[in-house]
Protein backbone atom coordinates (compact mmCIF):
# COMPACT_ATOMS: atom_id res chain seq x y z
CA UNK A 1 0.00 0.00 0.00
CA UNK A 2 1.25 3.97 -0.52
CA UNK A 3 2.33 5.59 2.34
CA UNK A 4 -0.70 8.20 1.38
CA UNK A 5 -3.27 5.17 1.80
CA UNK A 6 -1.44 3.72 4.82
CA UNK A 7 -1.29 7.94 6.66
CA UNK A 8 -4.84 8.26 5.45
CA UNK A 9 -6.08 4.56 7.17
CA UNK A 10 -4.52 5.32 10.23
CA UNK A 11 -6.29 8.51 10.45
CA UNK A 12 -9.64 6.71 9.93
CA UNK A 13 -8.41 3.81 12.23
CA UNK A 14 -8.49 1.21 9.92
CA UNK A 15 -6.23 -1.60 9.05
CA UNK A 16 -6.29 -3.68 5.58
CA UNK A 17 -4.10 -6.32 4.16
CA UNK A 18 -3.90 -9.27 2.13
CA UNK A 19 -3.72 -12.72 2.87
CA UNK A 20 -2.46 -15.21 0.44
CA UNK A 21 -3.41 -19.09 1.44
CA UNK A 22 -1.33 -21.59 -0.74
CA UNK A 23 -1.42 -25.20 -0.27
CA UNK A 24 -1.52 -28.74 -1.89
CA UNK A 25 -5.00 -29.37 -3.98
CA UNK A 26 -7.86 -30.79 -1.33
CA UNK A 27 -6.00 -28.81 1.85
CA UNK A 28 -8.63 -27.19 2.14
CA UNK A 29 -7.97 -23.30 1.14
CA UNK A 30 -11.74 -22.97 -0.59
CA UNK A 31 -13.28 -24.47 2.53
CA UNK A 32 -11.30 -22.23 5.24
CA UNK A 33 -11.73 -19.10 2.69
CA UNK A 34 -15.94 -19.49 3.35
CA UNK A 35 -15.78 -20.00 7.01
CA UNK A 36 -13.41 -17.25 7.54
CA UNK A 37 -15.93 -14.82 5.58
CA UNK A 38 -18.89 -16.26 6.60
CA UNK A 39 -20.79 -16.70 4.15
CA UNK A 40 -20.01 -19.15 0.27
CA UNK A 41 -17.42 -17.43 -1.98
CA UNK A 42 -15.52 -20.10 -3.30
CA UNK A 43 -16.84 -23.44 -4.46
CA UNK A 44 -15.94 -26.90 -2.50
CA UNK A 45 -15.89 -30.21 -4.25
CA UNK A 46 -14.06 -33.56 -2.95
CA UNK A 47 -12.30 -33.71 -6.39
CA UNK A 48 -8.74 -32.14 -6.43
CA UNK A 49 -7.93 -29.09 -8.54
CA UNK A 50 -11.08 -27.67 -7.91
CA UNK A 51 -9.63 -23.65 -7.96
CA UNK A 52 -9.42 -22.58 -10.96
CA UNK A 53 -9.53 -18.81 -10.59
CA UNK A 54 -7.85 -16.31 -8.18
CA UNK A 55 -10.75 -16.08 -5.76
CA UNK A 56 -10.73 -13.14 -3.16
CA UNK A 57 -12.82 -13.82 -0.06
CA UNK A 58 -13.44 -10.14 2.09
CA UNK A 59 -13.40 -10.89 6.05
CA UNK A 60 -14.21 -7.96 7.82
CA UNK A 61 -13.78 -7.80 11.81
CA UNK A 62 -14.16 -4.74 13.44
CA UNK A 63 -11.86 -2.02 11.81
CA UNK A 64 -9.89 -4.80 9.90
CA UNK A 65 -10.58 -5.81 6.63
CA UNK A 66 -8.95 -9.13 5.39
CA UNK A 67 -8.57 -10.08 1.65
CA UNK A 68 -8.24 -13.63 1.73
CA UNK A 69 -6.86 -15.22 -1.47
CA UNK A 70 -8.18 -18.69 -2.29
CA UNK A 71 -5.18 -19.43 -5.25
CA UNK A 72 -5.49 -22.59 -6.81
CA UNK A 73 -3.85 -25.81 -5.70
CA UNK A 74 0.31 -26.17 -5.78
CA UNK A 75 0.88 -29.81 -7.61
CA UNK A 76 3.24 -31.30 -10.31
CA UNK A 77 1.73 -29.52 -13.82
CA UNK A 78 0.83 -31.12 -16.76
CA UNK A 79 -0.64 -28.98 -18.87
CA UNK A 80 -0.63 -25.13 -20.12
CA UNK A 81 -3.88 -24.88 -17.62
CA UNK A 82 -1.64 -26.45 -14.50
CA UNK A 83 0.88 -24.21 -15.30
CA UNK A 84 -0.80 -21.47 -15.26
CA UNK A 85 -2.21 -22.28 -12.00
CA UNK A 86 0.70 -22.81 -10.60
CA UNK A 87 2.33 -19.91 -11.30
CA UNK A 88 -0.56 -17.82 -10.12
CA UNK A 89 -0.70 -19.63 -6.61
CA UNK A 90 2.96 -18.22 -6.07
CA UNK A 91 2.71 -15.14 -7.29
CA UNK A 92 -0.32 -14.25 -5.49
CA UNK A 93 1.72 -15.50 -2.24
CA UNK A 94 4.68 -12.81 -3.72
CA UNK A 95 2.10 -9.85 -3.78
CA UNK A 96 0.38 -10.28 -0.30
CA UNK A 97 0.87 -8.95 2.98
CA UNK A 98 0.53 -12.41 5.06
CA UNK A 99 1.24 -15.70 3.05
CA UNK A 100 0.00 -18.97 5.02
CA UNK A 101 0.16 -22.59 3.77
CA UNK A 102 -1.97 -24.72 4.57
CA UNK A 103 -1.32 -28.33 5.11
CA UNK A 104 -3.65 -31.04 5.79
CA UNK A 105 -2.96 -32.24 9.00
CA UNK A 106 -3.92 -35.87 8.08
CA UNK A 107 -1.52 -36.18 5.24
CA UNK A 108 1.40 -34.44 7.21
CA UNK A 109 4.25 -33.54 5.39
CA UNK A 110 3.71 -35.28 1.85
CA UNK A 111 5.47 -34.60 -1.14
CA UNK A 112 3.38 -31.97 -2.21
CA UNK A 113 3.42 -30.08 0.97
CA UNK A 114 7.22 -30.57 1.03
CA UNK A 115 7.60 -28.59 -2.16
CA UNK A 116 5.84 -25.99 -1.14
CA UNK A 117 7.72 -25.82 2.31
CA UNK A 118 10.64 -25.68 -0.14
CA UNK A 119 9.29 -22.93 -2.51
CA UNK A 120 8.70 -20.46 0.80
CA UNK A 121 12.14 -20.03 0.69
CA UNK A 122 11.34 -17.55 -1.64
CA UNK A 123 8.97 -15.67 -0.57
CA UNK A 124 10.49 -12.69 2.10
CA UNK A 125 7.09 -11.46 3.80
CA UNK A 126 6.01 -12.61 7.00
CA UNK A 127 4.38 -16.24 7.16
CA UNK A 128 1.75 -18.15 9.13
CA UNK A 129 1.64 -21.56 9.28
CA UNK A 130 -2.07 -23.33 9.24
CA UNK A 131 -2.77 -27.11 10.01
CA UNK A 132 -5.98 -28.00 9.00
CA UNK A 133 -8.50 -31.03 9.74
CA UNK A 134 -6.36 -31.49 12.80
CA UNK A 135 -9.90 -33.35 14.51
CA UNK A 136 -8.63 -36.04 12.49
CA UNK A 137 -4.96 -36.36 13.76
CA UNK A 138 -4.20 -37.24 17.39
CA UNK A 139 -2.65 -34.38 19.54
CA UNK A 140 0.98 -35.39 20.09
CA UNK A 141 1.17 -36.18 16.23
CA UNK A 142 0.04 -32.52 15.77
CA UNK A 143 2.72 -31.33 17.54
CA UNK A 144 5.12 -33.68 15.66
CA UNK A 145 3.94 -31.91 12.47
CA UNK A 146 3.92 -28.29 13.67
CA UNK A 147 7.39 -28.92 15.02
CA UNK A 148 8.90 -30.22 11.80
CA UNK A 149 7.05 -27.56 9.33
CA UNK A 150 8.75 -25.51 11.41
CA UNK A 151 11.90 -26.55 11.24
CA UNK A 152 11.34 -26.56 7.27
CA UNK A 153 10.58 -22.65 7.33
CA UNK A 154 10.34 -19.90 9.29
CA UNK A 155 6.57 -19.11 10.53
CA UNK A 156 5.78 -16.08 12.94
CA UNK A 157 2.87 -18.48 14.13
CA UNK A 158 1.20 -21.41 13.86
CA UNK A 159 -2.64 -22.09 13.69
CA UNK A 160 -3.94 -25.48 14.21
CA UNK A 161 -7.82 -25.58 12.77
CA UNK A 162 -10.64 -27.52 11.35
CA UNK A 163 -12.07 -25.59 8.34
CA UNK A 164 -14.77 -27.76 8.36
CA UNK A 165 -16.00 -27.95 11.78
CA UNK A 166 -14.78 -24.41 12.43
CA UNK A 167 -12.58 -25.31 15.70
CA UNK A 168 -9.81 -22.61 15.72
CA UNK A 169 -11.59 -20.46 12.98
CA UNK A 170 -12.03 -17.16 15.59
CA UNK A 171 -8.52 -17.39 16.83
CA UNK A 172 -7.13 -17.44 13.20
CA UNK A 173 -9.10 -14.50 12.42
CA UNK A 174 -7.74 -12.59 15.42
CA UNK A 175 -4.70 -13.79 14.49
CA UNK A 176 -5.06 -12.52 10.87
CA UNK A 177 -6.37 -9.87 11.66
CA UNK A 178 -3.75 -8.38 14.34
CA UNK A 179 -0.82 -9.02 11.49
CA UNK A 180 -2.64 -6.25 8.77
CA UNK A 181 -1.32 -3.14 8.06
CA UNK A 182 -2.91 0.54 8.74
CA UNK A 183 -4.88 1.66 6.28
CA UNK A 184 -8.15 2.09 4.37
CA UNK A 185 -10.34 -0.31 2.99
CA UNK A 186 -10.21 -1.67 -0.12
CA UNK A 187 -13.73 -2.77 -0.82
CA UNK A 188 -16.84 -2.01 0.60
CA UNK A 189 -18.22 -2.80 3.75
CA UNK A 190 -20.84 -5.29 2.41
CA UNK A 191 -18.67 -7.03 -0.36
CA UNK A 192 -17.51 -10.27 0.29
CA UNK A 193 -15.81 -11.39 -3.13
CA UNK A 194 -14.08 -9.58 -6.01
CA UNK A 195 -16.06 -11.89 -8.07
CA UNK A 196 -19.00 -10.66 -10.10
CA UNK A 197 -22.28 -12.52 -9.33
CA UNK A 198 -22.27 -13.72 -13.15
CA UNK A 199 -19.26 -15.18 -12.28
CA UNK A 200 -19.87 -16.79 -9.04
CA UNK A 201 -22.69 -17.96 -10.65
CA UNK A 202 -20.89 -19.92 -13.17
CA UNK A 203 -18.86 -20.96 -10.72
CA UNK A 204 -21.68 -22.64 -8.97
CA UNK A 205 -22.96 -24.26 -11.94
CA UNK A 206 -19.16 -25.71 -12.24
CA UNK A 207 -19.17 -27.34 -8.49
CA UNK A 208 -22.55 -28.65 -9.14
CA UNK A 209 -21.70 -29.99 -12.35
CA UNK A 210 -18.28 -31.53 -10.57
CA UNK A 211 -20.06 -33.24 -7.70
CA UNK A 212 -22.61 -34.78 -10.46
CA UNK A 213 -20.24 -36.22 -13.18
CA UNK A 214 -16.89 -36.18 -10.77
CA UNK A 215 -15.79 -39.94 -12.23
CA UNK A 216 -17.17 -39.33 -15.93
CA UNK A 217 -15.92 -35.48 -16.05
CA UNK A 218 -12.23 -34.82 -15.42
CA UNK A 219 -11.18 -31.60 -16.00
CA UNK A 220 -12.85 -31.07 -19.54
CA UNK A 221 -15.33 -28.62 -18.76
CA UNK A 222 -15.85 -24.85 -17.88
CA UNK A 223 -18.68 -23.02 -17.30
CA UNK A 224 -19.82 -19.51 -18.63
CA UNK A 225 -22.46 -17.02 -18.01
CA UNK A 226 -23.73 -16.11 -21.66
CA UNK A 227 -26.52 -13.77 -19.98
CA UNK A 228 -27.70 -11.97 -17.26
CA UNK A 229 -31.11 -10.28 -17.43
CA UNK A 230 -33.32 -9.35 -14.40
CA UNK A 231 -36.95 -9.12 -15.43
CA UNK A 232 -39.95 -6.68 -14.29
CA UNK A 233 -40.87 -9.04 -11.69
CA UNK A 234 -37.01 -8.52 -10.27
CA UNK A 235 -36.61 -12.34 -10.96
CA UNK A 236 -33.34 -12.92 -12.88
CA UNK A 237 -32.75 -15.07 -16.28
CA UNK A 238 -29.29 -16.50 -16.54
CA UNK A 239 -28.03 -18.53 -19.64
CA UNK A 240 -24.85 -20.50 -18.84
CA UNK A 241 -23.31 -22.45 -21.36
CA UNK A 242 -21.51 -25.55 -20.65
CA UNK A 243 -18.13 -26.08 -22.81
CA UNK A 244 -16.53 -29.98 -23.30
CA UNK A 245 -13.98 -30.84 -25.47
CA UNK A 246 -15.53 -34.10 -26.96
CA UNK A 247 -19.02 -35.11 -28.35
CA UNK A 248 -19.13 -37.97 -26.19
CA UNK A 249 -18.28 -35.57 -22.93
CA UNK A 250 -21.24 -33.50 -24.16
CA UNK A 251 -23.66 -36.71 -23.64
CA UNK A 252 -22.62 -37.48 -20.44
CA UNK A 253 -23.22 -34.13 -19.10
CA UNK A 254 -27.10 -34.13 -21.17
CA UNK A 255 -27.64 -37.76 -19.28
CA UNK A 256 -30.45 -39.95 -20.53
CA UNK A 257 -33.07 -38.21 -21.54
CA UNK A 258 -32.07 -34.92 -20.20
CA UNK A 259 -31.96 -36.51 -16.81
CA UNK A 260 -28.43 -35.34 -15.49
CA UNK A 261 -28.31 -31.50 -16.92
CA UNK A 262 -31.78 -31.24 -15.27
CA UNK A 263 -30.58 -32.03 -12.18
CA UNK A 264 -27.33 -29.78 -12.53
CA UNK A 265 -29.89 -27.02 -13.55
CA UNK A 266 -31.91 -27.60 -10.44
CA UNK A 267 -29.23 -27.53 -7.71
CA UNK A 268 -27.34 -24.64 -9.18
CA UNK A 269 -30.81 -22.83 -9.84
CA UNK A 270 -31.32 -23.23 -6.04
CA UNK A 271 -27.97 -22.11 -4.92
CA UNK A 272 -27.67 -19.03 -7.50
CA UNK A 273 -31.15 -17.91 -6.15
CA UNK A 274 -29.64 -17.66 -2.52
CA UNK A 275 -26.92 -15.99 -3.52
CA UNK A 276 -28.59 -12.96 -5.37
CA UNK A 277 -31.89 -13.15 -3.31
CA UNK A 278 -34.10 -13.26 -5.97
CA UNK A 279 -35.96 -15.78 -8.19
CA UNK A 280 -33.79 -17.18 -11.06
CA UNK A 281 -34.84 -18.92 -14.49
CA UNK A 282 -31.27 -21.09 -15.05
CA UNK A 283 -31.41 -22.41 -18.65
CA UNK A 284 -28.09 -24.48 -19.43
CA UNK A 285 -26.79 -25.13 -22.60
CA UNK A 286 -23.63 -27.79 -23.59
CA UNK A 287 -21.38 -27.05 -25.81
CA UNK A 288 -18.79 -28.76 -27.56
CA UNK A 289 -15.12 -26.69 -27.98
CA UNK A 290 -12.21 -28.93 -28.66
CA UNK A 291 -9.56 -26.56 -26.94
CA UNK A 292 -11.42 -23.90 -24.57
CA UNK A 293 -8.02 -25.13 -21.86
CA UNK A 294 -5.96 -23.09 -25.07
CA UNK A 295 -7.84 -20.11 -25.71
CA UNK A 296 -6.45 -16.55 -23.94
CA UNK A 297 -9.79 -15.05 -23.20
CA UNK A 298 -10.48 -17.75 -20.96
CA UNK A 299 -7.54 -17.25 -18.85
CA UNK A 300 -7.83 -13.55 -18.82
CA UNK A 301 -11.48 -14.11 -17.45
CA UNK A 302 -9.96 -16.61 -14.44
CA UNK A 303 -7.38 -14.03 -13.86
CA UNK A 304 -4.42 -16.59 -15.00
CA UNK A 305 -1.41 -16.20 -17.03
CA UNK A 306 -1.89 -18.10 -20.35
CA UNK A 307 1.97 -18.19 -21.21
CA UNK A 308 3.93 -21.16 -20.86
Amino acid sequence: MSETATETGEAAGTSCGIVALIGAPNAGKSTLVNALVGMKVSIVTHKVQTTRAVVRGIMLEGDTQVILVDTPGIFAPKRRLDRAMVRTAWGSAQDADLVCPLIDAKRGIDEAAEKILAGLENIHGPKCLILNKVDLVDKTELLGLAQEANARASFDETFMISAQTGSGIETLKAGLCSRMPKGPWLYPEDQISDLPERMLAAEITREKLMLRLHDELPYASTVETEQWKRLRNNSIRIEQTIYVERESQKKIVLGQGGQTIRAISQAAREEIAQMVEHPVHLFLFVKVRSRWADDPERYREMGLDFSN
